[in-house]
């Protein structure tokens, strides 16, 4: 008799973690070393100078190369490839920061040096961190996960380094002084390109991007430089809800540049005790936002977009503005700030996904470092206005002024249009079986 052949079993492809959790814990690690930056550098221009201008004037200098970075370096993280230019622009930045508390403790920093080593260290930040994001859908291909999960885990880290890095650093700050945890930023940044370089292999990049060994007789020839970036302009001009959702952030960034670089120090120093109110004020935000983000990683995909879009901006923008300006105690503004935090951590996935969904995979760096510009644009106007504004007028009536712009930011996608395109792509349909 002849027995049935057996049928082997199938495997189900086998599913790598590693480079997801090298992106993830190579952001994380980066993000708070800024986070330290980020307590530690308003500050110390306050302890030095004790100008809130001048604190917007650093606030301006350290935004404004994110900007440029973004807009200009994402062609080359195409060209380069992702995993390289992630490395690379960690290490970079991370001998820049360690430039400041070595040159003070030396031969001396003065301010327009300072104000150089800011701005340098900020340049390569924005494309590191772009080619972080522009490797997700790859990674978690590898593990088996959906992209908009990945994108909810990387925002999360993001604002898991504010909700451990900006109180930690409010305490080192108060412990040791602004250059020490300066210092250990630098350190922070060649830990994150250490995990990269290890964790994520040289494989992985999407199938559209040039491999970055490839011989001398490849084929594929890249176009200009100008005209891979003006196609990044020009793919992001042909995009309406894409051009919206830009013009939106730019304007709200400009205002959260204000409170961060230059309101919130400013209360924080002068009214709620300094470096450890500011960091813990820092971090309540964060750890909002991560909550924020774990829940919508979870059900994000389930939620209905441009409603959830609205009510995130309209919980996380102007209250916690408006409650500086009330002057409330600092429990009362913590609690604020991590409400507002939790609503926060649904926009970030929100933009991520709908990018990933329509930026074709080998223009995603270059795309992406246009849209970055455009959204933190104005964000050093935000930290120079602020700080003048507060000179001219006082910081409430600037608090109350930002507040109440935030609020009718946060109502804009109501008005229709291309915000109705938010809504997720069908499914497509299965092929019939003939």
């Amino acid at each position: 008799m002849k027995t049935a052949a057996r049928v082997p079993a199938q495997r189900t492809p086998d599913r790598r973690y590693g480079p997801l959790l090298g992106l993830v814990i190579g952001h994380a690690v980066s993000l708070t070393g800024n986070m330290l930056t980020i307590i530690a550098l308003p500050l110390y221009v306050l302890a030095e100078t004790g100008s809130a201008a001048a604190t917007g004037l650093v606030g301006a200098f350290a935004t404004a190369p994110m900007v440029i970075g973004g807009a200009f370096g994402g062609v080359l993280v195409d060209r380069i490839g992702y995993r390289r230019a992630s490395v690379a622009a960690d290490l970079v930045s991370g001998v820049t920061i360690a430039a400041v508390p070595l040159l003070d403790r030396t031969v001396g920093l003065p301010f327009w040096a300072l104000l150089a080593l800011v701005f340098a260290t900020g340049l390569l930040d924005t494309p590191g961190h772009t080619a972080r994001i522009a490797l997700l859908p790859e990674a978690a291909a590898a593990a088996g996960m959906p992209v908009e999960r990945a994108v909810a885990m990387l925002e999360a880290t993001s604002r898991g380094a504010r909700l451990v890095g900006a109180p930690v650093a409010g305490l080192l700050v108060a412990a040791f002084g602004a250059l020490t945890v300066l210092a250990i930023d630098a350190v922070t940044f060649a830990v994150s390109a250490a995990v990269v370089a290890v964790l994520v292999p040289r494989g992985l990049r999407p199938a559209t991007e040039p491999a970055a060994d490839a011989g001398p007789g490849a084929d594929a020839r890249p176009a200009g430089y100008w005209r891979e970036f003006t196609d990044g302009v020009r793919f992001l001009l042909r995009e309406p809800l894409l051009r919206l959702i830009v013009l939106m952030v730019l304007f709200t960034n400009l205002l959260d540049a204000a409170k961060s670089t230059v309101l919130l120090p400013v209360v924080a120093d002068r009214e709620l005790g300094g470096a450890t109110a500011f960091g813990l004020l820092v971090g309540a935000m964060g750890g909002g936002a991560l909550a924020g983000s774990l829940v919508f990683g979870a059900i994000g995909h389930r939620l209905p977009r441009r409603p959830t879009y609205v009510v995130a901006f309209l919980i996380a923008g102007a209250p916690p503005f408006l409650a500086l300006a009330a002057g409330l105690p600092l429990p009362a503004l913590v609690t604020v700030t991590v409400v507002a935090g939790f609503a926060a951590g649904a926009i970030n996935p929100m933009i991520g996904t709908i990018e990933l969904e329509r930026v074709p995979a080998g223009m995603r760096a270059r795309v992406y470092g246009v849209i970055g510009a455009g959204c933190w644009a104005a964000m050093p106007v935000g930290s120079v206005g602020a700080g003048l504004a507060v000179n001219a007028f006082g910081t409430t009536a600037t608090l109350v002024v930002a507040g109440c712009c935030y609020l009718l930011l946060s109502l804009t996608p109501l008005l229709g249009g291309p915000w109705r395109d938010m809504s997720r792509p069908a499914p497509a349909r299965p092929a019939p079986v003939p």
